[in-house]
């Protein structure tokens, strides 16, 4: 584990390597039970080894044949994702009444980080409204939004390259995003990604970005530091 200097002003950032999902969960629940209001907020950075997760939204059906791959109940927001090598996740651990905002604020926070980091490779990361996470357009990652004309698929020509979901116990929030940067991406067809049936999955190898995923790591946490700070 290494830590990025901090001041009292900005989270404490913490790279953890590669880790067992369920023992990072069980690790943030217990920093957040005994947060004190002094207590300072923090960024973990991790790797998870091959797991599916299941939001508190999350439904049996749309976990298709996890075969040898772990599916773990959390209580963060959403519903079924896939964690595994070569994805970024981000943790943030953070008093959103000591930062004096709300969850929305919080959410598109993260999300800015998320699509700031895929600007430095290039990327157009965006929003689609009502589905969390960060997405692509597939015939022109580097330059193009939304894809033109109707859809009446709304992910029609769209990958997802970021996912979030959020816990809030006592204003402090855990659990946060994943960004995939170069890893096995056959597991998220073993799922319904975050509860939407077809929809692709992306990474930033798939767009023709190489990348290692302790820079972009390093990268995301600047970012979402940046944007959590006091």
């Amino acid at each position: 584990m290494s830590t990025m200097p901090d001041s009292p002003s900005t989270p404490r950032t913490r790279f953890l390597g590669r880790q067992p999902y369920a023992e990072t969960y069980d690790a943030m629940r217990r920093f957040t039970a005994g947060r004190q209001p002094e207590t300072p907020d923090e960024l973990w950075l991790v790797e998870h080894e091959p797991v599916f997760t299941q939001g508190l939204a999350g439904k049996a059906e749309h976990v298709l044949a996890p075969g040898d791959i772990p599916v773990v109940a959390s209580n963060r927001g959403g519903q079924v994702t896939y964690h595994g090598p070569g994805q970024v996740v981000a943790y943030a651990l953070v008093d959103l009444r000591r930062l004096g905002y709300f969850v929305k604020e919080f959410v598109f926070r993260l999300e800015v980080a998320a699509i700031q980091s895929l600007e430095a490779f290039g990327v157009v990361g965006f929003r689609v409204a009502g589905a969390p996470g960060i997405y692509v357009n597939l015939a022109d990652p580097l330059t193009a939004r939304l894809p033109a004309g109707p859809r009446p698929d709304p992910f029609q020509g769209l990958g997802k390259i970021a996912a979030l979901g959020v816990k809030v116990s006592n204003h402090c929030t855990y659990h946060g995003l994943s960004l995939n940067v170069a890893m096995d991406l056959e597991p998220f067809s073993r799922i319904n990604p975050c509860g939407y049936a077809g929809l692709r999955t992306v990474d930033l190898a798939t767009l023709g970005i190489r990348a290692n995923p302790d820079d972009v790591a390093g990268l995301l946490a600047e970012r979402l530091a940046m944007h959590l700070s006091r």
